[in-house]
């Protein structure tokens, strides 16, 4: 008779047994149900038309929360097409932005599952808190550019004019590229606190020395806040400058934490 083995394989140890080109085959397969589930959540937000709008629209109303809590005063912002497919495009682009947005959670579970059984115990424990927390500051990121970044940019800039006699009108394409670039860019910004503690866990940068260079990073975050800021004004400036040096104080903060543990 043969002898069974005393403990079955587990599925990590099948998943590690796996050839080159079955791993490839369990990539694939990932990926398609990655697009797949992007192409739903993308033709949901398309077809929301109506609230995605809503929402994307508003920091353009002078009734906006942000507005009501500054105490602001009521403006007018005219919002204008000036292309035949503009609309459209913005439309889909929009949705899709939403829909891999929406999405990226499940994007991120199935990236994880393909790496885990590549991974020590402690390595998949931080992978899922970098994970974890990447997203969630990425959106951290995207709502305080919403609420705060864009709606005081727009209502400076959408409303300056040279003169009484220049009426202002800005187009959709420009309202929507910004707001989606700004979004994008803020909540990569976000990204820094999480990069630091990863650094910081490698031992790759320290607290004393962010610190020690915090008037060099001042002079780099000007510089990359002029870089990415969609207009040269030094009002606008300065709004996308202050986030960037709050999270490089809150990045030293968690370095420190780090080497104190």
């Amino acid at each position: 008779m043969s002898e069974h083995p005393s403990h079955p394989i587990t599925t990590e140890q099948e998943e590690e047994a796996m050839t080159f080109w079955e791993h490839l085959d369990v990539l694939r397969s990932s990926i398609i149900r990655m697009l797949f589930v992007v192409a739903v959540t993308t033709v949901v937000a398309f077809f929301f038309k109506d609230t995605l709008f809503n929402i994307v629209l508003a920091p353009s109303k002078s009734d906006f929360i942000t507005y009501k809590l500054m105490g602001a005063e009521p403006f007018s912002l005219q919002l204008v097409n000036i292309g035949l497919t503009e609309q459209f495009m913005i439309h889909l682009k929009t949705a899709c932005y939403f829909g891999l947005i929406i999405a990226a959670p499940f994007i991120l579970y199935l990236l994880y599952q393909f790496i885990r059984p590549a991974l020590y115990t402690n390595e998949r424990k931080y992978t899922l808190s970098v994970v974890g927390s990447s997203y969630l500051m990425f959106i951290v990121g995207t709502i305080v550019d919403y609420f705060i970044i864009f709606p005081l940019t727009v209502r400076f800039l959408g409303t300056y004019s040279v003169s009484e006699e220049v009426k202002n009108m800005l187009s959709l394409q420009s309202y929507m590229d910004t707001l989606l670039m700004m979004s994008l860019v803020f909540g990569i910004i976000f990204e820094l606190p999480v990069i630091s503690w990863l650094l910081a866990k490698f031992g790759i940068i320290k607290a004393q020395w962010m610190k020690k260079y915090r008037r060099h990073a001042i002079v780099a975050i000007l510089i990359i806040a002029a870089v990415i800021t969609p207009t040269a004004d030094i009002f606008t400036l300065c709004i996308v400058s202050l986030p960037i040096w709050v999270l490089y104080e809150a990045s030293i903060l968690i370095c420190a934490a780090c080497a104190a543990k």
